[in-house]
């Protein structure tokens, strides 16, 4: 069991920042399998995913909508995910969550390939708002 909670949405206006945390809690075994991703979903949209961080390195991923823009850290010693959110735009307002992913979805296969399936615990989910 991995449980995740996110914290840090708000309102921000266009152009604006926020910051995102996720602190993760299970047993160390279940902690070690799985990656750590972003998704959003906005009303009447798919969730989809943001950014994911995976291997020992720390190598990250991100949707194209989002480089540049957002970028995805970690404590490991805290147990904790990170997502610095920059410029931003009215496209990016979402309940955004964080997620307990296997491995094989944050890869450089396969989060080009399926991003969604290979999730297996998600956060509650937190709000963000951009304003124009």
């Amino acid at each position: 069991q991995v449980q995740l909670v996110e914290s840090g949405g708000g309102l921000v206006q266009a152009g604006g920042s926020l910051r995102l945390s996720c602190a993760a809690s299970g047993t160390p075994g279940d902690l070690s399998v799985y990656a750590i991703g972003w998704y959003r979903q906005a009303p009447g949209k798919e969730r989809e995913g943001v950014s994911c961080i995976g291997d020992s390195e720390g190598t990250t991923y991100y949707d194209d909508s989002v480089k540049g823009r957002f970028t995805m850290s970690r404590d490991i010693a805290k147990k904790m995910v990170f997502l610095q959110m920059n410029n931003l735009e009215p496209e990016d307002p979402a309940v955004y969550y964080c997620a307990a992913v296997r491995p094989t979805s944050c890869s450089s296969y396969g989060w080009y390939v399926d991003r969604i399936s290979g999730v297996d615990y998600w956060g509650q989910g937190v709000q963000v708002t951009v304003s124009s």
